[in-house]
């Protein structure tokens, strides 16, 4: 017993030596990042026209971003959805782009080499941005915490207004704005 006591209290004071492991950095992904991105794919898009829809870190300083989709809202906006090109730096999010004319046309061209890409918004003004039963990402945003998490819309909801959704286990239920197709938005 004696022997069992003096192990314990040597490992229990290897525990208390060890240096304590600092957590990975975090990087702000700014809109100068965001805007060399969309240069990088032909579009000229200056600072200013850029904004983010929720705080957007990385683990990385300076990550390669990518393109990976654009929508055009009905305001004359576009949302685009990027992603880090290593994924283990940052988790896909979404900015929206406020365009010129001489950009729109730019948007345009672009969407004649990939019209998956860019479907317009315009046909189905009136039908619901996010409907009920359909997947959607809830952005919650406090002080100092970013969250997504994956829910399940319980009511219609046209962008703008605050509707309901769940979590996929349909413990909690969330209240939120809708952003966009497939993006809530709350707080903490």
């Amino acid at each position: 017993m004696t022997r069992f006591r003096s192990i314990f209290s040597w490992m229990a004071c290897a525990v208390v030596v060890l240096p304590a492991m600092a957590a990975p950095a975090r990087h702000a992904v700014t809109s100068v990042e965001i805007a060399a991105a969309m240069q990088s794919i032909g579009m000229q898009i200056s600072v200013d026209q850029v904004t983010l829809l929720s705080d957007v870190v990385a683990s990385t300083e300076n990550p390669r971003l990518m393109v990976k989709s654009m929508q055009h809202w009905d305001d004359g906006r576009v949302m685009v959805r990027m992603e880090c090109a290593n994924r283990e730096e940052c988790l896909p999010f979404f900015v929206g782009l406020r365009l010129s004319q001489e950009d729109k046309q730019q948007t345009n061209a672009l969407a004649a080499n990939r019209p998956a890409s860019l479907p317009s918004r315009a046909a189905s003004a009136n039908s619901p941005t996010v409907k009920t039963g359909s997947p959607a990402t809830l952005l919650l945003d406090g002080d100092h915490v970013h969250i997504r998490v994956a829910v399940i819309c319980l009511q219609n909801g046209m962008a703008g207004q605050t509707i309901r959704a769940t979590g996929k286990d349909h413990r909690v239920v969330y209240t939120a704005e809708v952003v966009d197709g497939g993006l809530l938005k709350g707080r903490l």
